[in-house]
């Protein structure tokens, strides 16, 4: 006799498919830049994950920009999950199609300047939020993996929110010869995608995943 295929089975395996998608991007976006800029333009490095796009891996930053907006306004769960997925897609895509300042800005680049924070605060904003409060949901009888998991996703909820106030404070507040020299801004953006990466990994059962 034929077994009977599960008719939901594709459905999970396309919306784990896209939790594994969106982290894997996320993870590798700051070693792919670091790495091509190192090879293509030699040493040095921009001051934040943004300031790619004055570099010669412009191209590959908008394209990893997009790829990810792409696969967060296609990801589809629970209502509350495809909203703030989408939310979350539109602003990454802001962030590509809106680039932070230039070092001379003209007053056009300094308007295009603020969209792009806007778009990349709300997009921080909300991955954070999506790992706090949405990633720890639970039936009311969470197992032993899922409690790690949701270990997993309040700390990365966390380091995004504390890695976003520190840009606002070092990039502010620091010595510019300092901030220059050690490039904060971008370590800690690179440790908030990162963050972000790790936390849609983990939903998407890439480790941590239940018992079978």
């Amino acid at each position: 006799m034929t077994q009977q295929q599960d008719p939901t089975a594709g459905l999970v395996m396309s919306y784990l498919g896209l939790r594994r998608a969106v982290g894997v991007v996320a993870v590798l976006l700051p070693f792919v830049l670091l790495a091509g800029k190192l090879l293509i333009d030699g040493p040095g490095l921009p001051g934040s994950i943004s300031a790619y796009y004055y570099t010669s891996m412009r191209n590959v930053l908008v394209g990893l920009l997009f790829m990810q907006g792409t696969f967060l306004l296609s990801y589809r769960y629970d209502r509350r999950d495809t909203i703030a997925a989408a939310i979350a897609g539109v602003a990454v895509i802001g962030v590509a199609l809106f680039p932070t300042q230039p070092i001379n800005p003209t007053p056009v680049d300094v308007a295009i300047g603020i969209v792009h924070l806007v778009c990349a605060g709300t997009f921080f904003l909300t991955t954070a939020w999506i790992s706090l409060f949405l990633f720890t949901l639970s039936d009311g009888s969470p197992t032993r993996r899922k409690l790690q998991r949701n270990v997993v996703y309040r700390v990365a909820g966390i380091v995004i929110l504390v890695c976003l106030v520190l840009q606002v404070v070092t990039d502010n507040l620091l010595p510019r010869a300092i901030v220059d020299t050690v490039h904060p801004v971008f370590w800690l953006e690179a440790l908030a995608v990162i963050a972000f990466g790790v936390s849609w990994l983990v939903k998407g059962e890439t480790v941590l995943r239940d018992d079978q």
